[in-house]
């Protein structure tokens, strides 16, 4: 599938009517569309949050951004009408009884905090479960407020916010994927939905961008964090969990907050192949096993090279692991590498990877020239 040929769902889906009520949900299946395996930017995870809303009579706004699947209770009833999983505003209506519909202009909106500034490839607003309450239709826009900036002065007339997703009809009860063809860097969308409704999830991929000139006052910092512009290339093996879970912040809180593999069977080995932020001396590197137990890599080892076409040289010999520990070490004299691969041997799983260390002066500018490219 490629993002000019991205699957378009419209209209009602049917009433439940027992069972499992993802049965009948429109999809594009489990690969996703051609930008899932991106981080998804709105993740709270990374610090995302739904700052405001217009309306959330019948569900809050905060749903929104709930990392699980919406879920669905056919027996939920609260004093407002329906419990549902998502953002849901009231009916609109007209004027008066002459009449009785809404504009063709009235809409609602959610504001939404990105975790990681970065460039948007791709959003997907999902109607799970609304089946004749989604909105007609939707359309998203961005804008970069560097700081914390409130809804209002998000609102504000100085602020341009820029069309990524153009009003399109969407579907309930479905996966409604967008690919974003904009080159700039974005804080902070706006979701809008035409003339009301419900969305489940509103999850956002792309590429994170971090500030300059934060990296440049922290100095010493974790090169391989997603919320650094750290991210995975490849990996061998996704079966059980997301390579990506490494490089999430804080600790893993439970085994598939991480990467784990399925069972290998002879020779080989697993991998995951990372981007760091852009060209760096690693100083000190944590290996975590947390929380997998019976499960743990046994063993790992770390290459790295500069840029696409260099030579991989070793940075971390094999090295035996333990189960549900975090592993320390120093490297001295480490070269300057843009990419790092994690071996673990022959298979298992891993919580997290820290490689903490510095920009080197080449690093450092083509990071700048790019954020100063995307409009940071």
């Amino acid at each position: 599938m490629t993002t000019g040929d991205l699957p378009r769902y419209t209209g009602d889906a049917s009433p439940y009517g027992g069972g499992d009520p993802y049965a009948d949900y429109r999809t594009p299946g489990p690969a996703g569309f051609p930008f899932s395996h991106l981080p998804d930017l709105a993740d709270r995870r990374l610090g995302a949050g739904v700052l405001a809303a217009n309306d959330e009579f019948f569900a809050e706004r905060e749903n929104l951004l709930t990392p699980e699947a919406a879920h669905f209770d056919p027996e939920a009833f609260g004093h407002k009408g329906k419990v549902m999983d998502g953002w849901e505003t009231r009916r609109r209506r007209g004027a008066d009884g002459a009449h009785p519909f809404p504009t063709e202009g009235d809409h609602d909106w959610a504001l939404i905090r990105l975790g990681a500034p970065g460039v948007i490839r791709g959003v997907v607003v999902d109607t799970a479960h609304f089946r004749g309450n989604y909105p007609q239709s939707v359309s998203v826009e961005g804008t970069c407020v560097e700081g914390s900036p409130s809804p209002a002065e998000l609102l504000g007339a100085g602020v341009t916010w820029t069309p990524l997703v153009q009003r399109t009809a969407i579907g309930g009860h479905a996966a409604n994927g967008f690919a974003v063809h904009v080159e700039q860097r974005f804080t902070h969308l706006r979701l809008n939905q035409h003339p009301d409704g419900g969305v489940a999830r509103l999850r956002v991929h792309g590429e994170v961008v971090p500030a300059p000139r934060w990296l440049a006052a922290l100095g010493t910092f974790d090169l391989a964090a997603l919320e650094n512009g750290g991210q995975v290339e490849d990996a061998s093996d996704r079966f059980y969990s997301s390579p990506t879970n490494t490089i999430q912040p804080g600790r893993s809180r439970k085994m598939d907050d991480g990467w784990e593999t399925r069972r290998r069977r002879g020779t080989g080995n697993d991998w995951v192949r990372y981007r760091l932020t852009e060209q760096s001396a690693i100083r000190a590197v944590e290996i975590d096993t947390g929380y997998l137990k019976g499960n743990a890599a046994g063993w790992a080892a770390l290459s790295g090279r500069d840029g696409e076409q260099g030579d991989w040289v070793e940075l971390l010999p094999r090295t035996r692991l333990q189960p549900d520990t975090v592993h320390r070490f120093l490297l001295d004299d480490a070269p300057a590498v843009t990419h790092v691969r994690l071996d673990i041997f022959p298979d298992g799983g891993i919580a997290r990877l820290r490689l903490h260390g510095s920009l080197t002066e080449q690093g450092t500018a083509r990071l700048a020239a790019r954020h100063g490219g995307l409009g940071g």
